[in-house]
C-alpha cells in the first residue's frame, strides 16, 4: 500500500483543461509549432511568394497597357495591396492544411489527447497562421518600391496591423475548413473553390466601380473586401494623386451611396474573425 501510494504521488492524473494556466501554455506550444515549422521550410517561404511577384510585376505590367490608369498613377500601385492580401490570404488559409496532414499521420491524436481544451489547440493554430501570414506578407512589402509605394514607416506599421488581423480571421476560416475534412486532396480543392472567388471578388485587380449590379451585390459580401479596401486606402493615402483619380482608384466600400469608414470595415472583419474562431472552436470540439 506505502508503495502504491508512492506511485499516486509521483504520477497524479490529470485532467483535460484543468487549469487556465495549462490551456494557454498549450495555446503556447501549438503556436510555437507553427512557427518552427514556417523557419525550417525555407522552400516554403520562398514558393509562396512567386505567386504574389508573378501577379505584381508580370500581370500587373501586362494590365498597365490596357487599364486606362490616370497618368502618373501606375496599375501595378493600384495593385499592390490587393496582392498583399492575396499574399496573406493563401498563406492564412493553407496554414490550416497542417491538421488536416496532422489528421492523416497521426499527430492530431497525440495533440487531442493532450491535457488541455481544444479551443487551446484551435486558439493556438490562428495564432500559428496568423504570425507566419503576417511574416510573409512583411517579406513581400520589401517590394512595394517595385510598384511606386513609399517605404514611408508609419504607412507599413498600419499595412502589417491590417494583414495581422486578416491573417487571424483567413487562418480561423481554414481551421473551420479542416476540421472536417479527412483528406488533403478534398482540402486544396475546397480551398480553391473559396479562396479564388474570395481573391477576385474582394477589387484586388479591379476598382468596386461601375461594375454589374450582381458583381457589386457579391463583392459586398465577400468579408475579404473589407480588408482589401483599408490596405488601398493607406496606400493612396501616403500618395500625391489627382482626386479624380482618386476617386476611381480608391472608390471605397459603399451601402447604398454611404461610404464606409475604414474603421467600420476594420470592424467587420474583426467581427468575422470573431464568428469564424468561435465556429471553428465548435467544430474542432465535435472531432
Amino acid at each position: 500500500m506505502a508503495a502504491a501510494a508512492g506511485l499516486h504521488a509521483v504520477l497524479p492524473v490529470r485532467e483535460a483543461g484543468g487549469t487556465l494556466a495549462t490551456d494557454l501554455r498549450g495555446v503556447r506550444v501549438v503556436w510555437r509549432r507553427e512557427l518552427i515549422r514556417f523557419a525550417r521550410d525555407r522552400l516554403r517561404i520562398v514558393t509562396s511568394l512567386v505567386q504574389p511577384v508573378l501577379f505584381l510585376l508580370i500581370l500587373g505590367e501586362g494590365l498597365s497597357v490596357i487599364a486606362r490608369t490616370p497618368p502618373g498613377v501606375s496599375f501595378k500601385t493600384f495593385m499592390f495591396p490587393g496582392i498583399v492580401g492575396m499574399t496573406v490570404l493563401f498563406t492564412s488559409v493553407f496554414s490550416a492544411m497542417s491538421i488536416v496532414w496532422d489528421r492523416e499521420f497521426g499527430f492530431l491524436r497525440e495533440m487531442l489527447v493532450a491535457p488541455v481544451d481544444r479551443w487551446a489547440i484551435v486558439l493556438g493554430k490562428c495564432l500559428g497562421g496568423m504570425t507566419v501570414a503576417t511574416l510573409q506578407g512583411v517579406i513581400f512589402l520589401a517590394l512595394a518600391g517595385a510598384a511606386d509605394v513609399p517605404y514611408d514607416p508609419l504607412m507599413l506599421l498600419e499595412l502589417v496591423a491590417i494583414m495581422a488581423l486578416m491573417a487571424f480571421a483567413l487562418t480561423a476560416f481554414g481551421v473551420l475548413l479542416a476540421s472536417r475534412i479527412q483528406q488533403m486532396q478534398s482540402f486544396s480543392v475546397m480551398v480553391q473553390f473559396f479562396v479564388m472567388p474570395m481573391f477576385f471578388l474582394s477589387g484586388a485587380v479591379f476598382p468596386l466601380v461601375g461594375l454589374p449590379s450582381w458583381l457589386n451585390a457579391l463583392t459586398k459580401i465577400d468579408p475579404l473586401t473589407y480588408a482589401v479596401d483599408p490596405l488601398r486606402h493607406i496606400v493612396f493615402e501616403h500618395l500625391t494623386v489627382p482626386a479624380a483619380a482618386l476617386a476611381s482608384l480608391d472608390p471605397g466600400v459603399s451601402w447604398n451611396g454611404w461610404r464606409l469608414p475604414v474603421g467600420m470595415e476594420l470592424g467587420i472583419v474583426a467581427a468575422c474573425a470573431v464568428l469564424l474562431l468561435g465556429a471553428a472552436m465548435v467544430a474542432f470540439s465535435r472531432e
